[in-house]
């Protein structure tokens, strides 16, 4: 979610405005849970400066990393993030996918 590619760097609680308001769509289209489960990702520029600010919103669960990823340092650092819950939150959504 966001501008990819703009070199522009979305303030974190719009960006958490913008991805709750996706969740709270996709619990009514579907269910609750099914919009818990999904892994939505940032997809605006992100930076070694931002990752840890974009990623401490609690309904961004990942970032889509462009320019940042040709420096090799930037890029490590923004990779290196780590967010609490996400690895059981992407295991579970991959699970009931695999069940429909």
């Amino acid at each position: 979610v966001w501008a990819i590619g703009t070199g522009l760097v979305c303030e974190p609680d719009v960006a958490q405005e913008t991805h709750a308001a996706i969740r709270r769509r996709l619990a009514a289209a579907f269910s609750p849970q099914l919009a818990d489960s999904l892994p939505i990702l940032y997809g605006g520029s992100v930076s070694p400066a931002s990752v840890d600010a974009i990623m401490a919103q609690p309904d961004i669960d990942g970032v889509l990393v462009g320019g940042a990823s040709l420096e090799a340092d930037s890029f490590a650092r923004i990779v290196q993030y780590r967010k609490p819950g996400l690895r059981a939150q992407i295991q579970n959504f991959a699970k009931k996918l695999l069940a429909v």
